[in-house]
């Protein structure tokens, strides 16, 4: 034996340069929520509300420069797949310094969700966390992107959304239902909400619409 471990390594350590985030937000002001990478405690706050350790498929909407994508490979565990899709081609690329095995680095819009998750031939995932801004798109935009979560969400699946403004809860709601937890994370520049929705399994569906 040469007494390394044989437990796989991953690149997770590294967090985000709070220059390069600032930079990002100046390339692509419409995709950033924040000229500030999210603080730990944001981050802790995200991972419980998504309880990331059971998940298996999760998909991260709007990863910027990477620092939640590090976080949450974190606390998957080693069979876990994690899907990032970035709209900015140029955060795409910065997302390429990510090196690990579960991690599959998407360029394209969230709207197209349910396609990018067939081009990888990915099943539903029970997790989609979201970073992008709905404040910052057009309501149609944000509603068709609610709308692919709902359509590609794993029966009982979770939708986590972190926000500065409540725009989000206002599109989602609708094709969603009212978030099951809003949580507010002030230990954050600017704080954040933390919004969370539960796809209903079949019972559950069934219970809500009766013939």
């Amino acid at each position: 034996m040469d007494g390394e471990s044989s437990s796989p390594k991953y690149d997770t350590a590294r967090r985000t340069s709070p220059l390069a985030f600032f930079r990002g937000f100046l390339r692509e002001p419409a995709q950033v929520g924040s000229v500030i990478p999210s603080s730990r405690f944001l981050e802790k706050r995200i991972v419980d509300a998504a309880d990331l350790s059971s998940a298996r498929l999760v998909v991260e909407l709007g990863p910027g420069t990477g620092g939640t994508t590090r976080t949450f490979l974190r606390n998957l565990g080693p069979d876990a797949r994690l899907l990032s899709i970035e709209l900015s081609p140029w955060f795409h690329e910065l997302l390429h310094e990510i090196d690990d095995p579960r991690f599959i680095n998407h360029q394209g819009s969230a709207e197209d969700l349910d396609e990018i998750l067939a081009q990888h031939q990915l099943g539903q995932p029970d997790v989609v966390i979201s970073g992008i801004p709905f404040s910052k798109m057009p309501e149609q935009v944000g509603t068709r992107v609610a709308q692919a979560v709902q359509a590609s969400l794993a029966d009982g699946g979770c939708f986590v959304a972190y926000q500065f403004l409540g725009d989000v809860a206002t599109i989602t709601t609708p094709v969603m239902g009212p978030a099951v937890s809003t949580e507010l994370e002030l230990l954050n520049i600017p704080p954040m909400r933390v919004y969370r929705w539960l796809k209903p399994g079949p019972a559950e569906s069934v219970r809500a619409n009766p013939e």
